[in-house]
Parts: structure tokens; C-alpha cells; sequence
């Protein structure tokens, strides 16, 4: 991460009315906005991106087809890769280091105790209410009913993605029942909602929870993605687009796509402008290969290295469905934060890699241990061999034959690599 942005980090972790601790109450960022005269009022066209998996490709894919529709967003992502001001886009740029800091000393100006993710909204409503965009995508947090991002009165779109039995620790009831409820029992009435492919006893359960709200609703039989032969279609009642895309690899990836088309559809987004804009796509530390700086400088020639972020279930196993296209032999590098559910993680790549290194996520506390790791790949019948460093791993597995280099299980991780680089 670049220096100014682990500088802001520091800053915002040492103000004393600032605390990491995970804390949903919406009491306090409510009280934060009235004293700020409700910048969130100015925001127009808000839409809201809620779930377990695809928040990011979600949001990122509107994003492209709002923009090349000639009209301008803002964004709020979570987390950020390489730099902090990824968090904030803002039109035509991200959020200066500049406006960050302003906004962080106006918000600490306020004597309101705040969690940091309740700051960093903060900055992104602050900001995002002195541009006149024509709309504002909102990736929400680990969960939707208290979280920070639910404070529009009237958002134009409501998108619930994947959801999936992440972020457990963060509910009383340990159930992915309770999940669902958090995440959609909470939605706007006076919205359209789009719901995500989705497992079918959990699509059943969303479909309870709104059943008495008064929204327009559009479930995910409303469009398909097709495949013929190696190529990808979106369907609807209506159109017929082919998905080009040289960046996105996954299915998983290009359902997530086909979601957003049909939401961009449906906004008014003209078939070709969303055709122009597809082969722009591309999704930092989503199933990327890197193919050049300074990691890639160190590998042989025959050596190809892939990140991807995916820290769940049902992404872990995007990412070894795409792995088992891939014709070279695979070697991974494993990381993974403590809150995660590293023995079900990881049984999705039983029979993928010839060996899994596992290694620390650099500058995360909460990183789980390698030797943990690597005995929960064992207990999984996988090969697994721990160490303190990535550099060691690199070390361990490169050599000029032919493979495939992945480093996976943490977004936080795949930062760190692209700052490598």
C-alpha cells in the first residue's frame, strides 16, 4: 500500500473517537449526517450493492456501462486494494489524499465516537454530495440492516448479490437464515430490487423475507448467461448481447456481469453502448493474471502468475472451476484472514494444485497463522507446506518448467502483491 495511504490508515486508527471494533448501530452515523445537514439527501440515483460475493464486479460493471453512457458516477468500495483512495470515486477521478484528510478532520470536528468503516462512509457521503453525478453506486458492508451504507431514504436500485455464510461471527444467531435476514429484511420499499443467482434454499428464504415488501423485485430468471462452445451470451426476454471479455475469466465473474447488464438494460443503457464497454472490463484481484512488473521480472519465462481475492465457499470454488480449465500444473500460495472458514475453503481445491504454500498476509494482525493453514489443507488430504514470507514461497516454487502461480484466499493479500509489483 503507498505510503500516504498507510499514513491515513495510522491516522484514522489513532483518533481516540475512532475504534476498528466491528460495531452496527446506525445511531451513530444518523447523528454524524444530521450535524452535517444530511449531505446524503443530495446524492441522486443511489444504488446499493448488498451480498456476500460480487459486490465489486457488480458495482465496477454498472459503473462502466453508467460511464460509457456519457454520464458520470460516484463509487464506495470495500476494500481497497492498493490505495485508499480506491474507496472514493468521485466522477472523473478518485478522492485526493488532500480531500480525505479535510473531510477526516470535519467528520473528527463532530465529538461523535464512530467505528473507522462509519468514517470512511462518512468521507465518501461528504464528498460525493459536492458532485453533481448522475448516479452513486454504494457497496455496503459485511451485512445491510445496521450497516453504515443504509441511510438512503429513497435509493433508485437495491442489488443483493450472492449471498452466502460469510460473516457469521457478525450475527448472534449463526445461521445463514439469520444472514439473509440481515442482508435483505432490511431493504427499501420504494425501490427496484435485483436479486443474484443464488443457491435455491436460500433464493426461497430471500423470497420470504420479501415477501411483504412493495418494491418491484426481478429474481435472477428474469435473464440467463448462456455458453456455446467458449463464448458467453446474456439473454433476456428482449436481447441477445455476446459478453467479450479478454480480462474476466470465471463464470462466476461473467454471471455477475450478466446481472449488471440487465440492471444497465433496464436503467435506459442502450445493447450497444453495454457492448462497447464490455471488453473494458476488469476486476483488480479478481481471477487476474499479472503480466508484468516486478514480480514477473523474477519468474521464468514459462511461469504465469494469477491472483484472485476469493476468501468464501462459493468463490473459492469459482476460482477451482476456472483453475481446472487451465492445462499447466498449479501451485498455490494460501493466505487467509481469521474470520474466515479456512477448512470449507479450502476442500474446494482437493485435487487442483500439486502443492499449496502457505504464508502471513503482510500488515494484518488478523492474518491466520501459516502452520494453521497448512494443517487445515493436510487434515483436507492437500499438500501443503508453511512459511513466514512470500518471498520464501516464491522462491520454493519457481524454477523454468511450465506452471501456474496462484496466490489466493485474501483480497488483502492480492494488494500487497500488486503493490509488489
Amino acid at each position: 500500500m503507498s505510503s500516504q495511504s498507510i499514513s491515513l490508515y495510522n491516522l484514522l486508527a489513532k483518533k481516540k473517537l475512532f475504534t476498528k471494533t466491528v460495531n452496527f448501530d446506525l445511531k451513530r452515523i444518523k447523528l454524524a449526517l444530521t450535524k452535517l445537514d444530511n449531505p446524503e439527501k443530495k446524492l441522486k440515483n443511489v444504488i446499493n450493492v448488498i451480498g456476500s460475493d460480487g459486490k465489486y464486479s457488480v458495482l465496477n460493471s454498472l459503473k462502466y456501462f453508467i460511464e460509457e453512457n456519457n454520464q458520470t458516477t460516484s463509487a464506495y468500495i470495500s476494500p481497497s486494494l492498493k490505495d485508499i483512495r480506491e474507496r472514493f470515486w468521485m466522477g472523473s477521478d478518485y478522492l485526493s489524499y488532500k480531500d480525505i484528510k479535510r473531510s477526516i478532520r470535519k467528520i473528527e470536528n463532530l465529538k461523535i465516537k464512530l467505528t473507522i468503516f462509519e468514517v470512511l462512509t462518512l468521507i465518501y457521503i461528504i464528498n460525493a454530495s459536492e458532485h453533481n453525478n448522475d448516479y452513486n453506486l454504494v457497496e455496503a458492508g459485511a451485512l445491510f440492516a445496521k450497516d453504515s451504507t443504509n441511510i438512503f431514504d429513497w435509493p433508485l436500485i437495491q442489488v443483493v448479490v450472492n449471498i452466502n455464510k460469510q460473516h457469521l461471527n457478525f450475527v448472534k444467531k449463526k445461521t445463514i437464515t439469520e444472514i439473509i435476514f440481515q442482508k435483505v429484511g432490511f431493504l427499501s420499499n420504494f425501490t427496484k430490487i435485483y436479486i443474484g443467482k443464488q443457491n435455491p434454499a436460500n433464493e426461497k428464504k430471500i423470497k420470504f423475507f420479501l415477501r411483504k415488501n412493495l418494491s418491484r423485485k426481478i429474481y435472477s430468471n428474469n435473464w440467463k448467461l448462456i455458453k456455446k462452445k467458449k463464448n458467453y451470451f446474456f439473454k433476456d426476454n428482449k436481447n441477445f448481447i455476446p459478453i467479450k471479455t479478454k480480462n474476466v475469466k470465471s463464470e462466476g465473474l461473467l454471471n455477475n456481469i450478466a446481472m449488471a447488464t440487465k440492471i444497465a438494460l433496464d436503467m435506459g443503457i442502450n445493447k450497444r453502448i453495454i457492448s462497447r464497454a464490455l471488453p473494458k472490463l476488469k476486476f483488480e484481484g479478481r481471477i487476474q493474471y499479472i503480466t508484468s512488473g516486478k514480480l514477473i521480472k523474477k519468474l521464468y519465462p514459462k511461469e504465469r502468475l494469477l491472483i484472485d481475492g476469493c476468501h468464501s465457499t462459493v468463490s473459492g470454488k469459482n476460482l477451482s472451476d476456472y483453475l481446472k480449465t487451465v492445462k499447466s500444473p498449479k501451485y498455490g500460495i494460501w493466505s487467509m484472514m481469521k474470520n474466515k472458514d479456512p477448512s470449507n475453503f479450502i476442500k474446494q481445491f482437493k485435487g487442483i494444485f500439486e502443492k499449496i504454500y502457505t504464508v502471513p498476509i503482510q500488515g494484518e494482525k488478523n492474518s491466520m497463522p501459516p502452520k494453521i493453514l497448512a494443517k487445515i489443507a493436510r487434515k483436507n488430504k492437500i499438500n501443503a507446506f508453511s512459511f513466514n514470507d512470500i518471498n520464501t514461497a516464491f522462491k520454493k516454487i519457481s524454477n523454468k518448467e511450465k506452471k501456474t502461480i496462484c496466490i489466493f484466499g485474501s483480497l488483502y493479500q492480492c494488494g500487497n502483491i500488486l503493490n509488489k509489483n
